[in-house]
């Protein structure tokens, strides 16, 4: 199974990239299954439901969230009627929408996806390890479903590093998201879990994480908030994560970064290419 994971999505000119792009990539990849985060696709802050359904339509098979989640106060209402829209799992009991879901990919596979948030440098929610332990409990590795790839929107590299360790040998990958930068760390761990301590952003990097300079830098220089932070509007970068995954285990047998538009340096998933 080929799972293709893009990162956050910041404002008009990441959304505007993803939705010309990704249709191209899953075509170019063969993916069997897309997660998109979209937490920040709304003007830099949350998710509308007619940008949800402009990812579903672009390629994606699940949209998953994170501390944004609700900036948009119309998520609280639409999200209980699309089971493809993920928020964290470990927000209260109570909390509308859900953070996990079984999806069915391209190739027939289930895919159980868990949208973790974490706790450090973040808001205090739920303890996110006992929530996904839960999740992989209720539904385990070739046992519920075929692969589980859980999106972990967390601040702290250590807490992200300790959750893929956590599950090593029981999930699919953990995809670190919410830092927008693009980490170099992309490796498969000695039980056979991908991992990426942030797959970056899908936005313009002639930014401060994706947002225009001059409102941050004031901030920082007088530590005056003046107005309101808006997304850059320049070319983006296309950020995320190809993933390989052994269909006899469900664990991963390859994971690579995705880099494409705008200023970061290219590369795309040699083990997914046509040889030349």
């Amino acid at each position: 199974m080929r799972i293709l994971f893009l990162g956050d999505v910041v404002g008009r000119s990441g959304r505007a990239a993803v939705l010309e792009t990704l249709p191209k990539l899953r075509e170019r990849y063969r993916a069997d299954f897309v997660v998109v985060n979209g937490e920040n696709s709304a003007g830099g802050f949350g998710i509308s439901e007619a940008i949800f359904n402009e990812l579903l339509d672009a390629g994606a098979d699940v949209v998953t969230t994170g501390n944004h989640v609700w900036d948009q106060r119309e998520a609280l209402v639409f999200i209980e009627r699309h089971d493809r829209l993920l928020r964290p799992v470990n927000f209260p009991a109570g909390t509308p929408g859900r953070g996990a879901g079984l999806f069915k990919a391209a190739n027939g596979m289930d895919v159980l996806v868990v949208n973790a948030q974490g706790r450090v440098f973040m808001a205090d929610l739920d303890d996110p390890f006992r929530a996904v332990e839960q999740e992989l409990s209720a539904c385990g590795l070739k046992s519920g479903t075929d692969a589980i790839l859980i999106d972990f929107h967390a601040e702290a590299t250590s807490e992200k590093q300790a959750m893929a360790h956590f599950v090593d040998g029981r999930a699919t990958a953990v995809i670190g998201t919410h830092t927008h930068v693009p980490t170099a760390d992309e490796f498969v761990l000695n039980g056979g879990t991908a991992y990426i301590s942030d797959a970056g952003m899908c936005g313009d990097f002639d930014s401060i994480l994706g947002m225009d300079k001059e409102e941050p830098i004031a901030r920082f220089l007088t530590k005056i908030h003046s107005r309101r932070f808006a997304p850059s509007m320049g070319e983006a970068t296309v950020c995320g994560v190809a993933i390989e995954v052994d269909d006899a285990t469900g664990l991963a047998k390859a994971i690579a970064p995705v880099r494409l538009g705008g200023r970061l340096s290219q590369v795309e998933p040699a083990f997914w290419l046509d040889p030349a």
